[in-house]
This record gives C-alpha cells, sequence and structure tokens, in this order.
C-alpha cells in the first residue's frame, strides 16, 4: 500500500527481508497475505555474512527480519556510527510456532510505517 506526499509515492508497509535464520513458513505466510517479502533464500544470499546481508537489504530499502539479536544490534550500531542508512533491523525472538512469529510481525507491520521503520531496531 502507498500513500501521495507532494507527488511523491510513500510506502506504508515495511518492505521485508528475511535473513535464513528465519523460517520459510513466516515468509510464505506473510507472502500468502500479500506483503512484499523477500528472503535470503530467494535472493541466493544464503551463508552471506551479517556485513552482506545488511548491506544487501539496505540496497533494496528493506528491514531486516533476523533470529540473531547480538550480531544485528552490532549491525544496527555500525550503520548508524557511519552516517548509513538502513531501513529497519527487526530481531524475532525465537517461537515454537512460526505463526507466532507471524502474529507478531503483522502487529508491527499495522503499527509502523516503512518511513518510521528506517534507522530503527524493534524486538518482537
Amino acid at each position: 500500500m502507498t500513500e501521495q506526499s507532494g507527488g511523491e509515492s510513500i510506502s506504508l508497509y515495511i518492505h521485508l527481508y528475511f535473513d535464513e535464520d528465519v523460517s520459510a513458513g513466516v515468509v510464505n505466510n506473510l507472502r500468502t497475505r500479500g506483503f512484499d517479502v523477500l528472503s535470503s533464500r530467494d535472493a541466493d544470499m544464503q551463508s552471506k555474512s551479517d556485513d552482506e546481508q545488511m548491506l544487501y537489504a539496505a540496497s533494496l530499502q528493506r528491514a531486516i527480519v533476523t533470529h540473531n539479536r547480538s550480531d544485528f544490534e552490532a549491525q544496527h550500531l555500525k550503520f548508524l556510527k557511519n552516517g548509513m542508512k538502513h531501513y529497519g533491523v527487526i530481531v524475532a525472538k525465537r517461537r515454537p510456532k512460526d505463526s507466532d512469529v507471524v502474529a507478531k510481525l503483522l502487529t508491527l507491520l499495522d503499527a509502523v510505517t516503512a518511513e518510521e521503520m528506517e534507522d530503527q531496531l524493534r524486538y518482537i
């Protein structure tokens, strides 16, 4: 979904990029709901470093979704320290069921716009 602002198109929903730690079931669930999602599997980015994953997500203006808290907290801080823009880091707590992760993501997607997510680190 997009909104017009001064002739510019602004994305309301966060475009998501999932690193390889996140289940394909989560990705597929959101994709069937119509969300713009891309996984490291889709992009042939599996086994790439955290630096590469973060730079790739930023290059596509996507928030990265991961279970890897410590490494991506560091990525977030590195981007901020170096004055580099990213489109969000979402750290998802591992849960027993994919549907639990999806529910937390849907809550975030309903509450935060893509613009509000820029350079932010959120925990779900």
